[in-house]
């Protein structure tokens, strides 16, 4: 990874008018880009998510000029290709850590799955429906789920948002004792 490379704000803006030429529309894709990046990076169990989200934009955003004349259709495709390589460069790099450990990759994945399910049947059905809605959707389709829930409870979106992040603390506390209990 490059990490001494800094986007500057022309590169920044160029990289958002390659994605809309309006302004406001290319904001929101780049946020719906930037956010299907940390899922797909999550997915993979990599705690480093959110870095290799912004090191996988920083890569596009630095090849702009050779690319923005080649790449059509949903600009998303492109940066989806380049983050499956920055995810086989982490998970080389991450592979000689993983055999010194004591416990492999796909057992500590297996266990803290099993301890958010453990954690999530703790939870009361309805605090279990709202976090699963909560942090469900992706983009406006978020936005709107979001306001429809609060709208259903009854509550004022940043009351919902109060109770969603208690329900999330406690299943971070939840996950993380039963894990070191496991361990």
């Amino acid at each position: 990874m490059h990490k001494n490379w800094v986007m500057s704000q022309e590169t920044f803006e160029a990289l958002l008018y390659w994605l809309d030429s309006d302004r406001d529309q290319a904001g929101v894709k780049y946020e719906e880009i930037r956010s299907k990046l940390i899922k797909y990076f999550a997915g993979s169990s990599q705690i480093e998510a959110e870095a290799l989200a912004d090191e996988t934009i920083n890569r596009v955003a630095r090849r702009l000029s050779e690319i923005k004349d080649r790449v059509y259709g949903e600009r998303v495709r492109y940066f989806l290709g380049v983050a499956r390589k920055v995810l086989m460069e982490y998970l080389r790099r991450k592979q000689p850590e993983a055999q010194s450990g004591s416990v492999s990759d796909s057992t500590s994945i297996e266990l803290e799955y099993r301890c958010l399910e453990e954690c999530m049947a703790k939870l009361s059905p309805e605090a279990r429906e709202l976090v699963l809605r909560y942090y469900n959707a992706d983009g406006r389709e978020r936005i709107e789920e979001r306001r429809r829930l609060a709208e259903e409870l009854g509550i004022a979106p940043n009351a919902l948002r109060i109770r969603a992040y208690r329900i999330r603390a406690e299943l971070q506390k939840c996950l993380k004792d039963c894990v070191e209990g496991s361990q």
